[in-house]
């Protein structure tokens, strides 16, 4: 049996537009990618209407990867 495994990233801590790889299988992952080939939605966590994190999967190794950081984006 595959043991999937789920990884935290904060956007914040990244460098560039928001490109990263896969901490699992090192595929790129980018934001402009809309296809869905390197990785699918999964959730999206909403407050106050800020996004607070968003979970995706990777389609190469199936690990999942919740996002953070998007409540400080936009204020630096």
């Amino acid at each position: 049996m595959k043991q999937l495994l789920v990884y935290d990233l904060d956007l914040i801590k990244l460098e560039g537009k928001g490109d990263f790889v896969c901490p699992c299988c090192g595929i790129l992952i980018s934001p402009d990618d809309e296809t869905e080939e390197v990785y699918s939605v999964l959730e999206a966590k909403v407050r106050d209407n800020v996004l607070e994190n968003l979970m995706i999967r990777c389609n190469r190794c199936g690990s999942k990867i919740v996002l953070t950081g998007f409540s400080m984006m936009g204020t630096e």
